[in-house]
């Protein structure tokens, strides 16, 4: 059953609050704009610099023989990644020839959801219900459920052990001839299962601890019985569950304890892996195995590092498979493009909020009577959205100018268009809308 938790929020109280957002929302308003002059900034040196590579740029027709007169050129080149590095886990022993050895920990637990309703009350009260239900999940760290609101589920979860996520990676991969730098290694995602050949020993000290710890919190042979679940988990959490379990069945290298099991890339503390309880540990190993990568990056003697253009902007990058620098080129002005958009309507979302947050206080006094307050914040709501909307083409625009003068012309056209639709036609619209939401009420 889902636990309620309901607050009220006296008249002044809000109204001191609606106060204190003025301050936050002028630095929101102005980080906003800051945010969006800098952007186009960024998106039109990261285009400048890009089309400077692109034009700089050599073919590398093979990377397996060193040829010095390429050094301190952009180069585009393709050849296989790999290395003799031997990597270990020291933990658990295991170990590969690889580029690099990834362990991903996931523990089972308790989980609190929470969800807020507010209702404004005749006289300026807020009272805001809190429903919070709990559900068990894989997560990627301990709950602490000594917080959670309903004191049914605090003190639910605990773990038969901890286990740190761990990234390790080569210091030597080499490219044909060449080697890799740190960056470029790191860009590599050739990612496969790596099959566990852990120890008996290792897995009987494992199992050890884990059964003390599980007798510890559940008890000799028993089971302590848990809340009822309250939130659904989803199909495809389900559909991954049941393939995680089918590959743990068929896998060759299966090995089972009483609380620990080994089968193909995962290691499952707990009693059950089809059958998780609270404080089962999920390790799943995985390896970045050798590959055909494609680079552009600029020589440095027997390895590479970024290329530096003429603005100042710096540039490497590495693909999988073999691939030809014109679609990686424009790849990446694609991917410019769209953190361009990205964060431009960020920025607009925030300077809208700015406002509202400038606003708020006058708002926050006509809740003494809620419909009059209702309309009110309605009516501020498409005023700040208007205005925020034509600040950020105006903000917009004069960066264009100052990086891009025809552009930045074009969008100040169509801010002031904005503008004056907003002035002589806007009024008219915004008092006939609050004349229709008055009668509607009445």
């Amino acid at each position: 059953m889902a636990y309620q938790e309901v607050k009220t929020t006296g008249y002044g109280t809000r109204v001191g609050r609606s106060f204190k957002g003025i301050g936050t929302g002028f630095l929101l308003f102005f980080g906003a704009t800051a945010l969006l002059w800098w952007n186009e900034g960024r998106a039109v040196k990261t285009d400048k610099m890009l089309d400077e590579a692109e034009n700089a740029y050599v073919e590398m027709e093979n990377p397996n023989k060193k040829d010095a007169t390429l050094d301190g050129e952009l180069v585009c080149a393709t050849a296989v990644a790999t290395t003799e590095d031997s990597l270990i886990d020291q933990q658990y022993g295991i170990g590969a020839k690889a580029i690099s050895l990834q362990r991903k920990v996931e523990y089972y637990q308790w989980v609190e959801h929470s969800e807020s309703n507010s209702e404004d009350k005749l006289g300026g009260k807020e009272v805001t219900t809190t429903t919070y239900t709990y559900s068990k999940e894989w997560v990627s760290e301990p709950v602490n459920s000594s917080e959670f609101k309903d004191e049914a589920y605090r003190s639910k979860n605990f773990v038969l052990t901890t286990v740190e996520d761990a990234d390790l990676w080569a210091e030597n991969v080499t490219f044909g001839a060449y080697r890799l730098n740190e960056s470029l290694i790191h860009s590599i995602s050739s990612r496969e299962s790596m099959d566990l050949a852990i120890s008996d020993n290792t897995l009987e000290q494992i199992n050890n601890s884990a059964k003390v710890a599980y007798e510890r919190f559940y008890g000799v042979k028993k089971t302590v019985e848990q809340p009822a679940q309250t939130v659904a988990v989803p199909d495809s959490v389900k559909a991954s569950e049941d393939s995680i379990h089918a590959a743990m069945a068929s896998a060759d290298n299966k090995k089972d304890f009483e609380y620990v099991h080994q089968a193909g890339n995962v290691l499952y503390y707990g009693r059950v892996p089809g059958s998780p309880e609270v404080g089962d540990i999920r390790v799943t190993f995985e390896k970045i195995v050798p590959a055909k990568v494609t680079i552009i990056s600029e020589v440095d003697g027997d390895t590479f590092k970024p290329y530096k253009a003429g603005n100042g902007k710096r540039f490497q990058t590495l693909v999988m498979g073999k691939k030809d620098a014109g679609d990686i080129f424009e790849s990446e002005h694609d991917a410019n493009s769209m953190w361009l958009w990205i964060i431009r309507v960020i920025g607009v979302m925030l300077v809208i909020g700015g406002l509202r947050g400038i606003l708020g206080f006058i708002e926050a006094i006509l809740k003494v009577v809620p419909f009059i307050a209702g309309i009110f914040g309605w009516g501020v709501g498409v005023v700040c959205t208007v205005i925020g909307i034509v600040w950020s083409l105006i903000v917009i625009a004069l960066a264009w100018l100052f990086y891009r003068p025809l552009l930045g012309i074009t969008l100040l056209a169509v801010a002031c268009f904005f503008v004056w639709v907003f002035a002589f036609k806007g009024k008219d619209k915004l008092k006939e809308l609050a004349a229709k939401a008055k009668a509607n009420n009445e």
